[in-house]
């Protein structure tokens, strides 16, 4: 719903007052005499518009604007109310009734609004839908623009803006984005879908999954002493290379915070296996700063994406208080490498000659009071002859 140029908050209460639309499916008839060089209304969409910017907003949703708020509810067959619900979680602005919508928003209404009344998921998930959605690909359009569009949209020759470049590029890019974008999402969802189906019934909102954190140690002094483009070359550096590791390794990235990621495995040894890699190869880089790692396995809930619970802040802490370059993990993952035959219980039992056997090695640290979470023995992991 590309409403964002729209930047009055007003209420979209008192729609007693909102002239009526026309039939379903039609653009509203309330302004029959008004032409396109005619002052808007109040009810319009504002007469400050870029009209190369409507002209990408057009060919980008595929339809003009016909729709205030109200209009576009009715015309969807749903309550105002809940229509506003679905922009806000979307992540869209209150828009007051500014004709700022467009026949592809009211039929994006219609199927949320289809779901529910058919049954197949209730409001709240709807709503859960509209916001995970309007999240995810926010930031994915965001970064497109940022660093996609802003290098390929250099004006060729004097006299030429930015937004007459990004038109043509925009037409010819558009399918190809959209059929990729669907494609990863499809393969995304097969992928998770088959996670689920495999787990226990039990499992499907509260599993036992390995977390870990990533974080670039001293990354507070280095937004002091580098330049911001920069800075951003090295956070992008570093993103690129955790995600790739996580990914090649059977791991799922699932955010990134600037200096910090946040992964997950399914099993312990895939999630140590990670934080080893992470920390080989970013001490391969020399132009990347020292990294700490902390892992913890145990149970996690999830949700829109995300995972919480006291395992998440455990990992957390971990990391916090890991040495430079290192891995802590908790007692929990220890014990379900040494069970797993990944890494020896005590260097006792280590036979010469015998380090193939174990991938990692294991040494107990001190224990320490962690802020809410009371006393624990983090363990430094290594890999096996390192």
């Amino acid at each position: 719903m590309t409403v964002d140029d729209a930047s009055d908050l007003p209420s979209h209460d008192g729609p007693d007052r909102e002239p009526e639309s026309g039939p379903e499916g039609t653009a509203p008839d309330d302004e029959p005499d008004a032409g396109p060089e005619d002052e808007p209304e109040a009810g319009s969409s504002g007469p400050e518009e870029d009209p190369i910017a409507l002209r990408l907003e057009q060919l980008i949703m595929g339809a003009e604007r016909l729709y205030t708020p109200f209009q576009a509810a009715r015309s969807a067959g749903v309550s105002m109310d809940l229509a506003a619900r679905f922009w806000r979680a979307m992540g869209f602005a209150d828009i007051g009734q500014a004709r700022a919508l467009t026949e592809a928003d009211v039929l994006a209404l219609r199927r949320l609004a289809g779901l529910v009344e058919a049954g197949l998921i209730s409001e709240n998930t709807a709503i859960q839908v509209a916001r995970s959605t309007g999240q995810t690909t926010a930031r994915l359009a965001e970064w497109q623009t940022d660093s996609f569009l802003e290098e390929l949209t250099e004006p060729p020759e004097p006299g030429l803006t930015r937004a007459e470049v990004a038109y043509p590029l925009v037409e010819l890019l558009l399918p190809e984005l959209e059929e990729f974008l669907t494609y990863v999402w499809r393969r995304q969802l097969a992928a998770a879908t088959s996670r689920v189906v495999r787990s226990d019934d039990e499992e499907a909102v509260d599993r036992r999954l390995a977390v870990g954190f990533a974080d670039l140690v001293g990354f507070t002094r280095l937004t002091r002493r580098l330049e911001e483009e920069e800075l951003g070359e090295l956070v992008e550096a570093f993103e690129t290379t955790a995600a790739d590791q996580v990914a090649a390794h059977g791991g799922r990235l699932v955010k990134t915070l600037g200096d910090e990621v946040l992964f997950i495995a399914d099993d312990p040894g895939t999630a140590a296996e990670i934080g080893m890699r992470l920390i080989e190869t970013m001490n391969g880089d020399e132009t990347m700063p020292a990294l700490r790692v902390g892992i913890a396995f145990g149970t996690v809930t999830t949700r829109m994406g995300d995972v919480f619970g006291t395992t998440v802040n455990l990992a957390s802490r971990l990391t916090s208080i890991a040495p430079r370059d290192a891995v802590l993990v908790d007692g929990e993952l220890a014990q379900a490498l040494v069970a797993g035959g990944e890494a020896p219980e005590s260097e006792a039992e280590v036979e010469p000659g015998s380090d193939e056997k174990y991938r990692f090695a294991l040494q107990p640290m001190w224990r320490r009071p962690v802020r809410g979470l009371g006393v624990v023995e983090p363990w430094l992991l290594s890999r096996r002859g390192g």
